[in-house]
């Protein structure tokens, strides 16, 4: 992969399931977890896997790449049943390699269990260590091979006091989809840091890391899954149980300033209306003399959208995102590395000519993308080169699921506003403020998770 491609923070995956009453056809579940998989394809592009179960014995297919290129129409046939787990990943926790592509499945006392994850467990050393001694065998570096053989060790009790057991024992963020040969099972972590919400279509219950996959589908979302809570699907219909209670929530405010897709609604909020009122509230904070708008696409599309309607200026699309790049599993050349950024993004001459250009983004984690954009613009003839940007200065890495870069690669913590913008060649540089940014999404501030921000971390 470019460098470039590497200058932003990534989640770690997205996670998908379904339980069809009355399947029209045999591979109807694993047919609806393949596209639900495919928008959520922005969350992990490492790997896919989907497991199915006939209500009798549960079959897996999964694999390196993009969900399109693990999947055909062939082998989705293949995979026949009426309850279906899928996952995409990006890894964190775990190198990134087949073994540790999910779901995982495995037997325990009970039968077979499918399992997938989105999120990191921040004490798995502990419980691997702890779980190794009592005999546990790993054959993945996952924290969610540990997650199962939790699982395993309070196998005896019934599912729903076992999983209790399990979040008691895990520290961290997380959102579980876990099927066995007759159930469906989704977990989110006590203070709903990772994502996860719950969708019915026809009559069949659907679990999923975004409400825009559940469009995808062709499902009505019908809520979020609370923070602590376990929803057990099966033939008699769903079962909420809140197995954890926490005293706060801290949603990973990173989902609405960059992971999520714009189309989706992530507990209570709207992603695109979140990201254009923070663009808003940028150009309250940042009232800058230019010419026009432009946004680095596309997650700084809404906020540069936001900034333009408040600021009075005109919104143009000064930088073209080249669709089809896509991954290469070719290492590219000395020469067509340097192109870096020009292989993903091109500006438009006739657009930024002799303009002064405020440009939006979402965020700077590196810098190193803003620096060849920067430049690009000015290369293309732009007069001015301004950049704001929609979250607040990114100084601590995350130890929650997103793939961040160490303390000392993130530019924000080495170096202050004014030598970033010489840094990456830029006239100036704004970031949006803490409280602007929070305030833009409207409720309370102890709402979210901003540890990358302020490095005040909801879980020590």
């Amino acid at each position: 992969m470019l460098d470039d491609l590497k200058d932003k923070f990534h989640d770690e995956c997205g996670i998908f399931g379904i339980y069809l009453n009355h399947p029209r056809h045999d591979s109807e579940a694993a047919q609806t977890t393949f596209y639900g998989l495919y928008a959520l394809q922005h969350r992990g592009q490492e790997s896919a896997g989907i497991a199915v179960s006939d209500l009798k014995r549960i079959q897996l297919h999964k694999g390196m790449g993009l969900a399109s290129e693990v999947f055909s129409p062939e082998i989705i046939a293949r995979l026949q049943g009426q309850i279906a787990v899928g996952h995409v990943r990006y890894s964190t926790t775990g190198e990134s390699g087949a073994v540790n592509a999910q779901p995982l499945v495995f037997h325990y006392l009970n039968g077979m269990v499918a399992l997938a994850h989105n999120g990191n467990l921040i004490n798995t050393k502990e419980l691997r260590a702890n779980l190794s001694a009592y005999g546990s065998v790993f054959q993945t570096t996952t924290d969610t091979e540990v997650v199962a053989n939790l699982m395993a060790r309070y196998s005896k009790d019934h599912m729903e006091d076992a999983l209790a057991k399990c979040m008691i024992d895990m520290k961290g963020a997380y959102s579980l989809i876990i099927m066995t040969e007759d159930r469906l099972v989704g977990i989110r972590d006590p203070l709903g840091i990772r994502p996860l919400c719950l969708g019915e279509m026809q009559g069949s219950y659907i679990l999923a890391s975004e409400s825009a996959s559940l469009d995808t589908v062709g499902a009505k979302f019908v809520r979020d899954i609370k923070p602590g809570e376990i929803v057990v699907i099966d033939k008699t219909g769903l079962k909420s149980i809140q197995a954890v209670h926490s005293g706060r929530t801290a949603h990973c405010i990173f989902e609405y300033i960059y992971f999520a897709r714009p189309d989706s609604t992530m507990d209570g909020i709207n992603v695109y209306q979140a990201r254009k009122a923070m663009g808003r509230q940028l150009a309250r904070e940042a009232d800058i003399g230019g010419d026009l708008v432009i946004a680095v696409p596309d997650s700084g599309t809404a906020a540069a959208l936001g900034y333009a309607e408040e600021s009075g200026l005109p919104f143009e699309e000064g930088l073209i995102k080249k669709r089809y790049v896509g991954r290469t599993f070719i290492q590219p050349t000395q020469a067509i590395r340097e192109l870096g950024v020009k292989l993903k993004l091109n500006a438009v001459h006739e657009v930024v000519r002799d303009k002064r250009v405020i440009m939006v983004d979402d965020s700077i984690v590196r810098g190193t993308t803003s620096k060849n954009i920067v430049k690009m613009l000015r290369e293309a003839g732009a007069k001015e080169v301004h950049m704001v940007v929609a979250s607040p200065p990114t100084c601590h890495p995350c130890y929650y699921g997103i793939d961040t870069s160490q303390r000392e690669e993130l530019i924000a913590n080495t170096m202050s506003t004014e030598e970033i913008a010489r840094h990456i060649g830029a006239d100036s540089l704004h970031y949006i403020s803490m409280e602007g940014m929070v305030n833009a999404l409207m409720p309370k501030t102890d709402d979210f998770c901003t540890a990358c921000f302020s490095g005040e971390y909801p879980i020590a």
